[in-house]
């Protein structure tokens, strides 16, 4: 690979470990290609679709002139593996803050969870989480619910185009879901709860695909300065 190369545009799959935010991994990656390849300081480098910092899994980083390529990317389908426990509940609706809310789930059977889950099929309204980097007059969601301020989130049309290869081992449910852009997965854990009657949060995310790329086909050890998918 060359710098003119990146700069006409190069398509990098990047496997984003557990609690790195997508900008660091973004900037992990700049960092690397501008000290081996000599760039200029305006080298145009971005991620197409955010990843939470609890999930894992496939980050697309477009360079040079493929950045333009970026809105494309992002209204691609995304696939996702998920885990949610259910009866209880967090406030983030994954593993960000505590549990709370413990609730009793004993008398909630498997077919009662593959009824809940078949009622999110197709187009449905769904409301962000309030830990989430929507802007809010001009302030990020996550920002005024970690400073303890009220946030009202306006419910969104997202679509869940299909959840399979459902496994029950009570309290956890994990299924893979094919949904479209702007779908929070963390949401829908939240949503099978109170269709659940008992209560549920995300435990486990990682994103396995996003239109015709697969994290099948990510690298994986970028983070820990293994780049020789660079050579």
């Amino acid at each position: 690979m060359t710098s003119e190369q990146l700069q006409s545009g190069h398509i990098f799959l990047l496997d984003k470990p557990l609690d790195w935010t997508s900008f660091q991994a973004v900037n992990k990656l700049k960092y690397k290609l501008k000290r081996e390849f000599n760039l200029p300081k305006k080298f145009k480098i971005g991620h197409a679709g955010t990843l939470d910092p609890r999930a894992t899994g496939l980050l697309i980083v477009c360079t040079g002139k493929f950045t333009k390529k970026i809105p494309e990317i992002q209204d691609a389908p995304k696939e996702y593996w998920a885990e949610i426990k259910i009866g209880v509940q967090t406030e983030s609706y994954d593993t960000e803050k505590p549990e709370i809310l413990q609730q009793d789930y004993s008398k909630v059977t498997v077919e009662d969870v593959k009824t809940a889950l078949d009622k999110f099929l197709g187009e449905i309204e769904q409301k962000p989480p309030i830990f989430s980097a929507i802007k809010i007059d001009g302030n990020r969601a996550y920002d005024l619910a970690r400073a303890g301020k009220e946030v009202e989130m306006k419910s969104r049309k997202t679509t869940i185009h299909y959840i399979k290869e459902i496994e029950i081992n009570f309290p956890l449910v994990s299924f893979i879901v094919g949904c479209s852009k702007g779908t929070y997965i963390r949401s829908l854990a939240h949503d099978i709860g109170q269709e659940l009657s008992v209560g549920a949060y995300l435990t486990q995310l990682r994103r396995t695909k996003i239109g015709e790329y697969s994290v099948e086909d990510a690298h994986k050890n970028y983070l820990e300065n293994d780049f020789t998918f660079l050579e």
